[in-house]
């Protein structure tokens, strides 16, 4: 959640990279669930033994310090057990305007609990999850690591859905940290459905955010979807607008195996 941000952008050798990766992954591919294009998250988890990832190829952020390339972005969610999923995140980012080098930013690893299953899980009430976990430091510069613990609260209707995300965190610079957040959805039955985010982010001592974001999430299959959305916020009083798309699906681990074998079966010794 605190310190994702994903734009987009026109960049023919990283999107055609991320599309060949994507359409390897995806011919393997299970139902998918993982959250973008959102800052926040929904208080459901991957089903034991599947990985669900969020993909950006490429992306342009641009902020009060200049204009970065994101390529790629990343989310990365593995279930460990029923309700318990590890969750791996990061973004190659390489500033363009001024000029600079390429390092590692936004990676974190966390562990995500389903504490109480509802309606995300097909039964009745909110679900109520917690996400904690180890923001590990940029590849270059002095950022050095911090923690972050999230609780969030999904309640799904049939008109829609919303996901309230409240986070405390000791960022990368060791200050505190808290966030807000909501998302609204509309029906999940919807093919297109439109989506909306807003929340407000105080980093003590440094600067608050104020953001608001609204999309649409194409569901392809019960394994792909598709996203396209627009941000804007105030961060430190300095504008921030960003054009976010990208692609969610989800696969079995055990689908890799399976493929392998499957490659090679015909040419084994007999």
């Amino acid at each position: 959640m605190c310190g994702r941000s994903r734009g987009f952008c026109s960049c023919p050798t990283h999107l055609a990279l991320g599309a060949v990766v994507a359409s390897v992954l995806v011919a393997l591919s299970g139902p998918a669930s993982a959250y973008r294009p959102f800052d926040g998250t929904d208080a459901a988890v991957a089903k034991k033994g599947e990985i669900e990832i969020e993909l950006q190829p490429a992306g342009r952020l641009r902020d009060e310090s200049g204009t970065s390339l994101i390529a790629p972005a990343w989310v990365i969610n593995y279930g460990l057990s029923e309700n318990w999923e590890a969750v791996f995140e990061g973004q190659g980012q390489t500033s363009l305007s001024p000029p600079g080098p390429t390092t590692l930013t936004a990676a974190g690893a966390f562990l995500k609990h389903v504490i109480v299953p509802g309606s995300l899980q097909d039964k009745t009430g909110p679900s109520v999850a917690t996400e904690f976990g180890v923001l590990l430091p940029d590849s270059t510069g002095n950022s050095g690591a911090g923690f972050s613990l999230a609780g969030i609260v999904s309640q799904r209707w049939d008109w829609g859905t919303i996901h309230l995300n409240a986070e405390t965190a000791l960022t990368r610079d060791h200050h505190g940290d808290v966030f807000l957040g909501a998302i609204v959805e509309g029906p999940a039955t919807w093919t297109v459905r439109p989506v909306a985010e807003i929340f407000y982010e105080n980093e003590f001592g440094r600067q608050d955010t104020f953001s608001g974001l609204v999309g649409l999430i194409y569901r392809v299959s019960d394994d792909l979807n598709f996203d396209v959305a627009v941000r804007h916020a105030l961060t430190g009083g300095q504008p921030v607008n960003e054009i976010r798309a990208g692609l969610t699906f989800g696969f079995p681990l055990s689908a890799f195996g399976s493929h392998a074998a499957h490659q090679a079966g015909p040419n084994l010794p007999r």
